[in-house]
């Protein structure tokens, strides 16, 4: 193949990519704004269409494989999770359908995870009394005290996965370089209550 034939099939290929997203389920085109599922037996979200995420209900088919994720945001008051034992100033925290609570926080590497303490879990649900509406494995208490931040939801699964990308994506160096906080700050800033 000559240089030149190898050039058109690269700009060919470059031709057709293109950055819409595609439903995870049958491949069809989704806007930017669209549902989620979460698929249960790998513990990951996939983006799904209009039609494929009226399959699942919120209330429907959530014991089966795929579950939508809901869409309600509920800004908190501060909600004490010292007792949970966080190291960090932002994670999110999971109540999994068998009871136990895993608690995850952005690094570079991706979301670091570990069950957290099932008494403790209990008292800040006992503080927090909103906590025990969580939907299992879909919901999650996402805290943000890092610098001088005192931001406590509770926001759809994705959401936290958002954060985990942005952390992914902007930190630099061994400390988050400059760009790390003001990227979580701005993702904060633009959630809004959704009952």
């Amino acid at each position: 193949m000559t240089s030149g034939a190898l050039a058109r099939v690269i700009r060919s290929a470059a031709d057709r990519r293109t950055d819409v997203e595609r439903c995870d389920l049958c491949g069809a085109d989704v806007p930017s704004e669209h549902r989620h599922l979460l698929d249960g037996g790998g513990e990951e979200v996939l983006c799904a269409c209009r039609p494929c995420s009226l399959l699942f209900t919120e209330t429907g088919a959530s014991e089966g494989r795929y579950r939508l994720v809901p869409q309600r945001r509920v800004r908190l008051p501060p909600v004490g999770t010292r007792g949970l034992g966080v190291p960090v100033g932002l994670a999110f925290f999971v109540r999994r359908a068998d009871g136990t609570v895993t608690a995850h926080y952005p690094s570079p590497a991706g979301a670091t995870r570990w069950e957290a303490d099932p008494q403790a879990w209990s008292d800040v649900v006992t503080d927090c009394p909103p906590l025990a509406t969580l939907e299992p494995d879909v919901e999650a208490l996402l805290v943000n005290t890092a610098h001088s931040a005192r931001e406590h939801w509770i926001t759809p699964i994705d959401d936290c996965f958002r954060v985990v990308a942005i952390v992914r994506r902007e930190w630099r160096g061994l400390s988050g370089g400059s760009r790390v906080w003001p990227a979580v700050d701005q993702f904060f800033a633009e959630l809004t209550e959704q009952p």
